[in-house]
């Protein structure tokens, strides 16, 4: 089962007519009005929104905004805890980087975005872990090379951090690394 589908049709079931009403019309300038009015539930909603792209596997922000409208937080956590967690299967998890990680967390600071661009993470993931801990700049740092590692997994290799740092010219923390 596609663990998107299984998400969207999760909080299908968890919408009431009127949470699906101002949904509707929250997505009248991005879907027709036939269109919306053939929608009789979440997922009949979900499904043309997925037809215009404004939800995918790997962008669920549109989801997310419409969910905060209309006040479900409950549901909201459901996409914050998918993204998060990810479709990634057990085998696929990454090695365990704490020393590397605990040395960059310790040196890295403000510079924590551009390494985690450099590593080729996406800006939505970064703009999610600063809104997440908004006034932890060390937590949001281990919340992104977490996120790296997941999306990476066993591809995530000691090698690739010190490259990137080394090209941020972190070439201290890049050094304190591979010792």
């Amino acid at each position: 089962v596609n663990p998107l589908l299984s998400l969207l049709n999760s909080i299908s079931s968890g919408l009431s007519d009127a949470e699906l009403s101002e949904m509707k019309f929250l997505c009248r300038d991005k879907i027709g009005k036939r269109k919306l009015d053939e929608a009789q539930s979440g997922r009949e909603l979900f499904s043309r929104l997925m037809e215009q792209q404004l939800i995918a596997q790997d962008s669920l922000e549109f989801l997310r905004r419409l969910l905060q409208h209309i006040r479900r937080d409950d549901l909201l956590s459901q996409v914050v805890h998918f993204e998060e967690e990810g479709p990634h299967a057990p085998d696929n998890q990454p090695d365990g980087h704490e020393k590397p990680v605990k040395v960059i967390c310790d040196n890295v600071g403000r510079e924590w975005k551009k390494l985690m661009r450099e590593l080729g993470m996406a800006e939505v993931k970064l703009d999610r872990i600063v809104a997440a801990h908004p006034y932890n700049l060390y937590e949001q740092l281990v919340q992104a090379l977490r996120e790296w590692q997941l999306w990476k997994g066993k591809d995530a290799k000691v090698a690739d951090l010190i490259k990137a740092l080394r090209n941020c010219n972190l070439n201290l923390v890049a050094d304190q690394v591979e010792e």
